[in-house]
């Protein structure tokens, strides 16, 4: 009786993740294109995983989580535990552009409609500036804090000098952004919520 021969092992493919990615991917005002170039995985590929017509592999999958700056687990919402989701200090999402540092405090998860950010402003430099997050989406509302230092918040034409412990709520789809004119870092801390605007 001749013995089959050995199949190769087939790399387990991971559960449906379209949604999930495309989501994570429009948060990140990322287009496929600009998502296969940060991942390496093509964009009909990206695609076909978005609307559900394949599932990614493992490695695939780790390439995907890299190309969102997520790890492997927190991509497949391992890392979640019921209602709570922590964001350890050293998974903050970063990015720094000419003095303007930033860091993402909330998870990215889907449909989240509120997000909580750091900003920390050399001497002299500002938020909105080239390379910097684009304007918000109609609607949105924020509130900032000034949590170190002092800064020039302009919005829609206008500017308003801030100290440290004052606070700001506007409409964040306006042009605007913060400067910091002093000899001393400025910090920081906005809250982004999606819809909100007044009517």
């Amino acid at each position: 009786m001749a013995v089959p021969a050995a199949q190769p092992p087939v790399e387990p493919a991971v559960p449906a993740l379209g949604p999930r990615i495309r989501a994570l991917r429009e948060a990140m005002d990322l287009s496929l294109r600009e998502l296969a170039a940060r991942s390496g995985v093509s964009a009909p590929m990206l695609s076909q995983v978005e609307r559900g017509e394949t599932s990614p592999t493992l490695q695939v999958a780790a390439r995907i989580a890299a190309g969102l700056d997520l790890r492997l687990s927190q991509l497949l919402r391992l890392d979640e535990d019921g209602a709570v989701s922590i964001v350890r200090r050293r998974e903050r999402r970063r990015q720094r552009r000419d003095g303007h540092a930033y860091e993402i405090l909330t998870p990215p998860l889907p449909g989240q409609r509120a997000e909580v950010t750091e900003h920390t402003l050399a001497p002299g430099a500002r938020t909105g500036a080239a390379g910097d997050p684009p304007m918000h989406e109609p609607g949105s509302r924020e509130t900032v804090l000034v949590t170190r230092g002092r800064v020039t918040f302009s919005c829609d034409g206008a500017a308003h000098e801030l100290d440290t412990g004052d606070a700001v709520t506007f409409d964040a789809d306006l042009p605007h952004h913060f400067e910091n004119p002093g000899k001393e870092e400025a910090v920081l801390l906005g809250v982004l919520s999606a819809g909100l605007r007044r009517s």
